[in-house]
C-alpha cells in the first residue's frame, strides 16, 4: 500500500513538473504593448506581468495587467485600467480577480473570490459596497486566466480554419460563454521583424465599447510561447490596435522569420 501511494506521489510530481517545464509562460515573463488609435494616433502602453506566489498556500501564478493612456488621448479619454489574477499552476484555473479600471469616468472596482470545489464566485463590489455570491459553471476562468489557459492548452495542430474553442469565463457578476474561432496562419510585421503567428477571432460583448461580437482579432507568435504580437479591434468610435513593443522572460525560443 506505501509502495503504491509513493508511486502514485512520484508519477503526479512528474507529470506536473513535466506540464511546467513544456507550459507558454513561467515566471518572469513581461509584455509591454503600444497602443494606436484609427491607425495612426498613439494611445497608449499596456503590460502584462507573470509572477510566482501563493494564495491560501496554493503555489499560484499572478498575473497583473496594465493599461493606460498616453498623448492626446488622455486629454478627452482618460484610461487607468489594473487587473489581477491569481490562477492555479496545474490546472490553470483562478481563485481570485481583481478588476480595478478608469475608462474616461466610467469606473469599477471588484475583487472575485472563486471556489472552484463548490462552484461559487463571491463578488466584492467595492465601488458600490455590495457583496454577492453567485453560482459558477465548473472550472471557471476570469478575464485573465482564460488568455495563459488558452495559450497552454490550444493545440491548433487539430485544428481546421474555421473551429471554434469555447470557455467558460466569470465576468463582473455573470457567467459568460467566451468563445475563440481560428482564422488560419499569418506571417506579419513587427517591431523584431517577420514573424509567423496564429490568427484568432476573440467574440466579445458587442454594446459600448465594440462595434460588433467579431470587433476583435488576435494574432499570436507561432511557437510554443505563443506570445501575443498584435490586437486589433473595432471600436463602436474609431479602432484600436496595440502591438507588442517589447518583452523578457520567454520560456521558449522567440522565432522570426526575418529579423530587422
Amino acid at each position: 500500500m506505501k509502495r503504491a501511494i509513493l508511486l502514485f506521489v512520484t508519477i503526479l510530481t512528474i507529470q506536473t513538473s513535466f506540464s511546467q517545464q513544456n507550459s507558454a509562460f513561467g515566471d518572469g515573463e513581461w509584455f509591454k504593448f503600444k497602443m494606436s488609435y484609427s491607425g495612426f494616433l498613439k494611445a497608449g502602453n499596456a503590460t502584462l506581468t507573470v509572477k510566482d506566489s501563493k494564495i491560501d498556500n496554493k503555489e499560484v501564478y499572478h498575473v497583473i495587467g496594465k493599461g493606460w493612456t498616453t498623448g492626446m488621448i488622455k486629454w478627452f479619454f482618460k484610461v487607468k485600467d489594473r487587473y489581477e489574477s491569481y490562477f492555479d499552476k496545474t490546472t490553470l484555473t483562478p481563485y481570485k480577480f481583481i478588476r480595478n479600471i478608469d475608462e474616461g469616468g466610467h469606473t469599477k472596482d471588484l475583487e472575485i473570490n472563486f471556489d472552484q470545489k463548490n462552484q461559487k464566485a463571491y463578488v466584492h463590489d467595492k465601488k458600490h459596497k455590495k457583496k454577492t455570491v453567485v453560482d459558477t459553471a465548473p472550472n471557471i476562468q476570469d478575464m485573465v486566466s482564460t488568455f495563459y489557459y488558452l495559450r497552454n492548452n490550444l493545440d491548433v495542430k487539430t485544428m481546421k480554419i474555421g473551429d471554434e474553442v469555447k470557455v467558460d469565463m466569470f465576468f463582473d457578476e455573470e457567467n459568460y460563454g467566451f468563445k475563440l474561432k481560428y482564422l488560419g496562419e499569418e506571417t506579419i510585421d513587427t517591431d523584431f521583424g517577420r514573424i509567423e503567428s496564429l490568427k484568432f477571432r476573440p467574440y466579445v460583448m458587442a454594446g459600448r465599447v465594440f462595434k460588433e461580437e467579431e470587433s476583435l482579432t488576435l494574432w499570436v507568435s507561432k511557437d510554443k510561447n505563443k506570445v501575443p504580437l498584435r490586437i486589433k479591434a473595432d471600436l463602436a468610435v474609431g479602432s484600436l490596435r496595440a502591438d507588442l513593443e517589447a518583452f523578457k522572460g520567454l520560456k521558449h525560443p522567440f522565432r522570426i522569420v526575418v529579423a530587422n
